[in-house]
């Protein structure tokens, strides 16, 4: 369940403050936030970095490419634990919700930015940042727990 409760939060909360971002800010209009930060409205149509642009929707798709294999190598059972559920349901609901703005705006809205040069960014890639950490932290353990105890780390040898 924290796979699924962690990735519906997540597209949820994105495409909820997107839609209050759209709704109460002009595109380029920008709001000092907090220290360094401000709350720009930004549409990206292509990817991060502003890569790519006018691909949004080929981004949308390889988005729901992944989620069909991270949710076909979760019913294999071959992701489990809470930490790698954590880490996919930021994945996949980070993927969600900005597949969600590529699909039906032809755009993503970006409003986090930090200042200075630091980019600009939304809830969905703060997400797939914290899954991407999840996993490396996840690997690292994974990786010492089965160098203390190969044996128990699958049974292949046995």
């Amino acid at each position: 369940m924290l796979f699924y409760f962690t990735a519906a939060l997540v597209a949820a909360a994105d495409q909820f403050v997107k839609a209050l971002i759209r709704a109460t800010m002009a595109v380029g209009e920008s709001v000092p936030f907090w220290g360094s930060m401000a709350l720009t409205h930004y549409e990206n149509s292509g990817m991060a970095g502003s890569r790519f642009q006018g691909y949004a929707r080929v981004f949308a798709v390889l988005a729901v490419v992944f989620i069909a294999i991270v949710l076909y190598y979760r019913r294999k059972g071959e992701i489990h634990g809470p930490l790698m559920d954590a880490s996919m349901g930021f994945l996949t609901g980070g993927a969600a919700g900005n597949a969600i703005d590529r699909f039906w705006f032809g755009k993503v809205t970006d409003f986090l930015e930090f200042r200075p040069g630091g980019g600009i960014l939304n809830l969905a890639d703060i997400a797939i940042n914290i899954g991407v950490v999840l996993f490396l932290i996840g690997g690292v353990l994974d990786y010492y727990r089965k160098k203390q105890n190969p044996l128990a780390a699958g049974d292949e040898q046995g």
